[in-house]
């Protein structure tokens, strides 16, 4: 989304014909609602030659990205993750959106466990910093709330997960915050109670259902019968505490 005009146009090509299939299952009637899922396609490392022109090149491509959805009948929803450029801190997440400016065709997929590594600072410094080093249960709330708060009114997708506070991959900057089996002893999100940061109001912002995100498991973990029924058992919390029928 920040390459040549060549890349970008390869980009939005890439949106057009998501949002077409997405159309054409919507007309079907087998997908009645959701969006279409996007981010920078771009290293950390290569934003950071050039921040403000990088993130200005980014923006512009959102833009042109928005009038391909509309045109569709779709949203876009950016997940905010350490990996992406443009897109590694909550702070850059939301300095994006602001100056796209298209509340109505572009928002925010929050993944809850990325959302713990913005908070950690992964691949950000300074004040997109909210916790450092050993942090109490208290410091997280707070933390948490901070982020919530400012990215909430632009989330139009949740993403269940629990994390261990970790990143997993290969690299500097394309390592992504880690997902845990939710009930993993090192696990440090009260996964209910902190989902509902984002879901507060969640039908005025079109979110019509929730999703667990738990990508990183090993295959034998993804076949074991107990995985699962706690992992819906947690959804179910979820949805009873925040209002869902």
């Amino acid at each position: 989304a920040m390459g040549s005009e060549e890349e970008r146009a390869s980009f939005l090509g890439q949106v057009r014909k998501a949002c077409g299939i997405a159309q054409k299952l919507r007309e079907m009637g087998a997908r009645p609602y959701g969006i279409v899922r996007i981010d920078s396609a771009s290293g950390v490392a290569e934003w950071a030659e050039d921040p403000d022109g990088n993130t200005a090149k980014i923006v512009e491509t959102f833009q042109q990205a928005c009038d391909i959805a509309a045109d569709h009948g779709e949203r876009l929803a950016a997940e905010g993750e350490v990996c992406w450029g443009g897109m590694h801190s909550w702070r850059k997440m939301l300095d994006v959106f602001e100056r796209v400016d298209r509340k109505e065709t572009l928002g925010f997929q929050a993944d809850m466990s990325h959302v713990l590594t913005f908070l950690l600072g992964r691949n950000a410094a300074g004040e997109d910093c909210l916790l450092e080093g050993e942090f109490s249960s208290e410091q997280l709330d707070e933390a948490w709330a901070t982020v919530s708060d400012a990215l909430r009114p632009w989330t139009m997708d949740v993403h269940i997960s629990q994390s261990d506070g970790t990143v997993h991959g290969s690299g500097s900057h394309d390592a992504t915050g880690k997902h845990c089996r939710i009930d993993d002893p090192n696990g440090r999100l009260d996964v209910v109670t902190h989902a509902g940061s984002f879901l507060q109001d969640a039908p005025s912002r079109g979110i019509q259902h929730i999703c667990w995100d738990g990508c990183m498991f090993e295959n034998a973990v993804m076949t074991e019968q107990d995985t699962w029924n706690k992992i819906l058992g947690g959804m179910i919390g979820v949805r009873d505490a925040h209002g869902w029928s």
